[in-house]
């Protein structure tokens, strides 16, 4: 398996493009992204477990209840969600959509991001749709992948090539996401293309196979958005055999998507609002996978960890206390801290105590912008990894005139 370019057009048979069609005010900034596959694709989804959903969501969902689907559009700037007319417009988006590029309605994944609770004109989509289908490329990945972004920094795009059954197959994904993200099933929004051929039902599992360990694994700010969801679409053009169980090829696929995930969550973290530094919890020697992985999102989900890593202040009681109050059945007794970066790795914490070190070392390590927490519970076998970033300043900033 390796990294390669082309993000979610990587894979054989997809195209996509992004524009600015009006919804987003500075005429800079890309705000309506489109993906294609050149064949209908097995598809798979997951959603916020947010009580108040984005009206896009119930209408990819339904989209995908026969597994299929050969188009994904999605704008940025409004999330419409918690709007009177919002199954509407997202309907209607995707009526847009199936007729500029001769393909069923039904067959249209449609998402949204932006400001809650703000009114979203169809007129911008509806006055965009032909630059925006008419511009698809194989090289669009990246205007794709802009288009989708709000506070993001940065673009998030990855892709890898491997092999299932001697052929060579590829999965390409993209993610926007900088706050409002602690996900109850995935995070922000997330969609993922590959040429491989397999069933919509294995498809399915390995997505939900994986997003415990991947996406839910993520903390910017412990808000759940109203819009998450991360989805798949498989269209098998690779030319492999069809994966319709587990085995070998099924788990080759899985390793290959989770590749893609992880890179996919190190760049959310790191683009956190205002964040200056990636922060990984690794947790070892837990007794159960469940206590390993709770024990991880507690300390990455601490405001006041967070805060100690802006200030690049070795500050190791506050990771003992976000432990304490996991709600883990851990021994505390037994607990070892350490911080690890390229500066170097310094031990602070040994048996539930602390453990003389250096300050100057330990500042210098934690001056770093990324910063590995490492947490051994000395109680069993388990490990789990959970990403977030620091708490700056800056947080506030962004999120104090959001709307404006």
């Amino acid at each position: 398996m390796k990294i390669i370019s082309g993000g979610v057009c990587a894979a054989k048979g997809f195209k996509a493009n992004g524009v600015h069609c009006g919804i987003r005010k500075n005429r800079q900034k890309r705000d309506l992204s489109l993906i294609f596959s050149e064949v209908p694709a097995s598809a798979a989804a997951v959603y916020t477990k947010n009580l108040v959903k984005g009206a896009p969501l119930k209408i990819t969902k339904e989209h995908l209840s026969n597994g299929i689907a050969q188009a994904v559009i999605c704008n940025s700037g409004n999330a419409n969600t918690c709007n009177a007319n919002g199954e509407e417009i997202a309907n209607e988006t995707c009526y847009i959509v199936a007729d500029a590029l001769g393909i069923e309605k039904n067959d249209v994944v449609v998402a949204s991001t932006g400001v809650i609770g703000q009114p979203l004109d169809i007129t911008p989509i509806k006055n965009g749709m032909s630059e925006l289908a008419g511009g698809l490329s194989a090289d669009g990945a990246a205007f794709a992948a802009e288009g989708i972004m709000t506070t993001d920094t940065v673009k998030k795009e990855v892709a890898v090539s491997f092999t299932v059954g001697g052929k060579e197959c590829k999965i390409g994904g993209m993610a926007k996401g900088s706050g409002m993200i602690h996900p109850n099933m995935a995070t922000m929004l997330v969609f993922i293309t590959s040429d491989v051929s397999i069933s919509p039902e294995m498809l399915k599992e390995a997505l939900t196979g994986d997003i415990g360990r991947t996406f839910n694994m993520i903390s910017i700010d412990g808000d759940t958005s109203t819009n998450d969801m991360v989805c798949v679409l498989a269209n098998g053009m690779a030319g492999n055999a069809k994966i319709t169980e587990k085995g070998k090829d099924f788990d080759a696929f899985m390793r290959a998507l989770n590749t893609v995930t992880v890179h996919l969550c190190r760049m959310i973290a790191a683009d956190g609002e205002g964040a200056t530094k990636l922060l990984e919890c690794k947790v070892s020697g837990a007794a159960d996978e469940a206590t390993a992985k709770t024990v991880a999102k507690s300390v990455v989900c601490s405001s006041l960890t967070k805060a100690a890593m802006f200030g690049a202040d070795a500050n190791w009681g506050r990771v003992l206390c976000a432990i304490g109050y996991s709600g883990a059945d851990v021994d505390v007794n037994r607990i070892d801290v350490s911080f690890l970066s390229a500066a170097g790795k310094i031990e602070v914490c040994k048996d539930g105590a602390g453990v003389e070190f250096s300050e100057e070392k330990a500042k210098k390590i934690l001056l770093e912008s990324e910063i590995d927490i490492l947490v051994n519970l000395n109680s069993g076998d388990y490990t789990a990894t959970a990403w977030g970033c620091d708490l700056t300043y800056d947080y506030v900033k962004i999120n104090g005139d959001y709307r404006t």
